[in-house]
């Protein structure tokens, strides 16, 4: 282990130490805030320093091991015991350099899902609506909530747009590399000659802000407009200026949203896509700053960026930042997306790890 991550640890431990002690005082139990920040702190140091002291006990085996290889009656055992304290010692650097790694400080957090048709007409529309299902399977698979806040449908069924708020822990984490421009080669149903086209659709995942005050929305710089839902609904609905569209007139930013009968509801959900584009909108601004960044291997996740191709016709699913090819394309359709962003997501660990060991 390099003495700079041996170093860190040990100022975790210590720090581990120094928390458990102040949240035995009095003084820190009747301050709430100051014991849950403590109680949190504690949370995320304990499986660290768990393994950071696994790691140290592994050590002192080897070392204890190695002393007794000069005995003849206690060299094979040793041997033994040197082995397995190296197979450890491998397993549990490999786990502490992955808990060290950076967090995501929007990896638990809800999100918003955009899903809209590119270039391909009707049959891009088919593929939204394709696209939203497999998202939405694959959020009933983590038992996560899936709300439409607005949909715009074309005639045979599609979606020129859609957006949905998902809410369930580490939905964020999950499906944050799924932003970017997802292809599909397929005979659409339209087709008589049985041609193969070629349609997209672009995805953006935006994690839902914790409060509005978060970015700074001041009612000043808000432009609420109220109108007459569009498309299926009802009567009721398409009767009353229930639809509401919010202007963030500094950006430019719009939301709406018309699912609801109920205006106050629409009003509470627009305000929160447009705090959450907002932010989404500054950190990308802020990550654009940061020179010194590294590009990720995964790709940059920005939303013209072709990121995945799914071929009916050979029943596969690309992905082209990680070049990983899968033949279960139905089985990705219908929600089966662990080997994605599993792969996905350790890939982003790799090069983390490349970042953390330089």
């Amino acid at each position: 282990m390099k003495p700079s991550i041996a170093a860190r640890l040990a100022q975790l431990a210590d720090r581990l130490d120094e928390v458990t002690g102040l949240l035995g005082e009095p003084s820190v139990t009747d301050d709430i805030d100051n014991y849950r920040k403590l109680t949190r702190e504690h949370a995320e140091l304990t499986p660290v320093v768990e393994q950071y002291l696994a790691f140290r006990q592994a050590e002192s085996d080897i070392a204890t091991a190695r002393e007794l290889l000069s005995d003849p009656d206690m060299r094979e055992l040793a041997e033994a015991e040197l082995a397995d304290a190296d197979a450890r010692i491998d397993a549990l650097e490999r786990e502490l350099q992955r808990l060290l790694l950076p967090k995501d400080p929007n990896d638990e957090r809800n999100i918003f899902l955009e899903v809209r048709a590119g270039t391909g007409g009707d049959e891009a529309a088919l593929f939204a609506a394709d696209l939203f299902r497999m998202y939405s399977r694959y959020a009933e698979r983590n038992r996560w909530q899936v709300e439409i806040v607005s949909a715009s449908e074309n005639d045979l069924g599609g979606y020129k747009e859609v957006i949905a708020r998902i809410a369930g822990f580490g939905a964020y984490s999950r499906l944050k590399f799924e932003s970017g421009g997802h292809r599909v080669q397929r005979v659409p149903s339209t087709e008589t000659q049985g041609r193969i086209h070629t349609s997209a659709c672009t995805v953006a995942v935006i994690p839902e802000a914790d409060e509005l005050e978060e970015v700074n929305l001041n009612p000043a710089d808000l432009r609420i407009d109220t109108y007459r839902a569009s498309g299926a609904g009802g009567q009721h609905i398409n009767k009353t200026d229930s639809a509401v569209r919010v202007t963030h007139l500094p950006t430019g930013i719009v939301a709406e949203c018309q699912d609801d009968r109920s205006q106050h509801k629409n009003k509470a959900r627009a305000l929160a896509v447009l705090a959450a584009r907002i932010a989404d909108v500054q950190r990308r601004a802020q990550q654009q700053k940061e020179a010194a960044e590294r590009k990720s291997l995964i790709g940059s996740g920005d939303r013209s960026e072709r990121i995945r191709t799914y071929n009916f016709p050979q029943g596969r699913v690309t992905d082209h930042r990680i070049n990983l090819t899968l033949y279960k394309l139905d089985q990705v359709m219908d929600g089966d997306l662990s080997e994605l962003t599993d792969a996905l997501t350790a890939e982003h660990q790799a090069e983390l790890l490349a970042a953390l060991g330089e």
